[in-house]
C-alpha cells in the first residue's frame, strides 16, 4: 500500500464546474492540481435554487464536497442599486458582503477537520482566513484580481455618480487589502504586475505568480463564419463596460463597412447587456456554451474591448486555444508577454480599434499568423500544466 496521502481544502465562493467565465477556471486549475497531491475536500457557498454544481464536478476529483446556501439575493436594478447605497454607506465592496457572516456555518461544516494546507479563492473570502488557520497548517489566497485596482479602473470610465460610488469601494478594498493580505502563508497572484501591487500592500507577504491557464486541447477544426467574438461573463462590470464601449463606438463603423458582419456574444448572464444588444439582429447573444473554445473558433476575429479590469484575460487564452487572432486594448492584454502585431492586435481608441479588425477581416494570412502564434505563446506557458510548474503547494 502506498503513504498515505495529507489532506487539503479549497474554499471557494462558487464550484467551478461548470467551466464558464474566467473565475471557474483559474479555480478549476487550482482544484486539479490539488486533487493531484492530497486528498481534497472542497466547501463552496451555493445560489439559490443553483443544484448545478453537486452534478457537474468530476467524479473522483475531491474526497468530500459540501456547500453553505446562500439568502435569496435579489438581481433587479432597484435591489441593485439597494445594495449598492448599503455597501457605500458601510465602506463594504461588492461581494465582500455577500459571502460574509457565515463563521458559524464555515465552523460547523469543518469541525473535527485537520488540512496541511487550505486555499480559499478570491479576494471575497480572505476574510475566512481566520477560520481556515484554526485548522490548517498553511493558508494559501488564490488571487483573480486585486479589487481596489479593479474599482479604480472602472471608476475610471464611468459617470460622476458610479465613478464616485467605484473610488469609495476602491478605497476601502486597498484598507482590506493591507489588513488580511499580510496574514496569509502564501498569495498567488495572476501577473508579475498583480505580484507586485500585493507587495506594495503587504512587504512581507510571500507571493507567487500563478498564471491565468486553461487545459491543453486540440484546436477545433471549425470553418471560421463572418463573425467576430467578445466572451465573458456578461454581468461583470468590466465586460459590460467593454460591451458598452464597442456597441456604442467601434460596431456602427464595422456594421457599415462589412454588411454582413455579425457580431456574437458568448456567455452567460446575457440580460446584463440587453440594452447595448437589442434591437440589432447583427448581435447575437449565445448564453453559455459547453466549450467557450469550439465557439470562439467559429469566429474570424475575437474582441477583447476592456477599458477596466485587473488580473489576466482568459477569454484571450480561450481564443488562442482556438488559434483565433485577438484585437484587445493594451489593459485587456495587461498581465501576457505579448508582442504587439505579432501575438495580437492591439488598439486604445475606437477608430483604432476598428481598423484592426477590418485589417484582419481583409487579411487571412494575418489572421492565421496571429493565431498560430497566440496558439504557440498559450501552449509555452498557458496551459494548466505549464502553470503548475510555478507552485509548490
Amino acid at each position: 500500500m502506498g503513504a498515505e496521502r495529507s489532506r487539503a481544502l479549497l474554499f471557494a465562493p462558487e464550484a467551478p464546474y461548470p467551466l464558464s467565465g474566467g473565475g471557474a477556471l483559474r479555480t478549476a486549475s487550482i482544484l486539479h492540481y490539488l486533487s493531484h497531491r492530497y486528498d481534497l475536500d472542497l466547501l463552496t457557498f451555493l445560489q439559490p435554487g443553483d443544484a448545478r454544481a453537486n452534478h457537474e464536478l468530476p467524479a473522483g476529483l475531491v474526497h468530500r464536497f459540501d456547500t453553505i446556501d446562500l439568502p435569496v439575493h435579489r438581481t433587479g436594478p432597484a435591489a441593485r442599486i439597494f445594495r449598492n447605497s448599503v455597501r457605500l454607506v458601510r465602506r463594504v465592496p461588492p461581494l465582500i458582503d455577500r459571502f460574509a457572516g457565515f463563521e458559524h456555518k464555515v465552523d460547523k461544516v469543518l469541525s473535527g477537520r485537520r488540512y496541511e494546507i487550505g486555499v480559499i479563492e478570491h479576494f471575497w473570502c480572505a476574510p475566512y482566513r481566520r477560520s481556515l488557520s484554526q485548522i490548517c497548517a498553511r493558508t494559501v489566497l488564490n488571487l483573480h484580481n486585486i479589487e481596489s485596482v479593479l474599482h479604480e479602473r472602472c471608476g475610471s470610465v464611468e459617470g460622476d455618480s458610479t465613478r464616485f460610488a467605484h473610488r469609495i469601494f476602491a478605497r476601502a478594498a486597498w484598507k482590506l487589502e493591507r489588513d488580511l493580505l499580510p496574514g496569509f502563508s502564501e498569495i498567488l497572484a495572476p501577473s508579475p504586475e498583480d505580484a507586485a501591487l500585493v507587495r506594495a500592500r503587504a512587504p512581507a507577504a510571500h507571493v507567487t505568480v500563478y498564471p491565468n491557464a486553461i487545459p491543453l486541447q486540440p484546436v477545433p477544426l471549425n470553418r471560421p463564419q463572418h463573425v467576430i467574438v467578445f466572451s465573458g461573463n456578461l454581468e461583470y462590470h468590466p465586460n459590460v463596460t467593454a460591451v458598452r464601449f464597442f456597441r456604442q463606438q467601434v460596431w456602427p463603423e464595422l456594421r457599415q463597412r462589412w454588411p454582413q458582419l455579425v457580431w456574437r456574444l458568448v456567455g452567460r448572464n446575457p440580460d446584463a447587456v440587453r440594452r447595448w444588444t437589442a434591437g440589432d439582429a447583427r448581435i447575437e447573444c449565445t448564453g453559455p456554451v459547453p466549450d467557450a473554445t469550439v465557439e470562439l473558433a467559429r469566429a474570424q476575429v475575437a474582441v477583447v474591448p476592456l477599458l477596466a479590469g485587473s488580473g489576466t484575460r482568459l477569454k484571450i487564452l480561450e481564443a488562442w486555444s482556438a488559434a483565433r487572432p485577438v484585437v484587445s486594448t493594451s489593459l485587456g492584454a495587461e498581465g501576457l508577454p505579448v508582442k504587439d502585431g505579432y501575438h495580437l492586435l492591439l488598439a486604445d481608441n475606437a477608430p483604432d480599434f476598428a481598423a484592426a479588425v477590418s485589417r484582419l477581416l481583409n487579411d487571412a494570412e494575418l489572421r492565421g499568423a496571429l493565431g498560430n502564434a497566440g496558439r504557440e505563446l498559450l501552449e509555452n506557458g498557458f496551459t494548466w500544466e505549464k502553470a503548475w510548474k510555478n507552485l509548490s503547494l
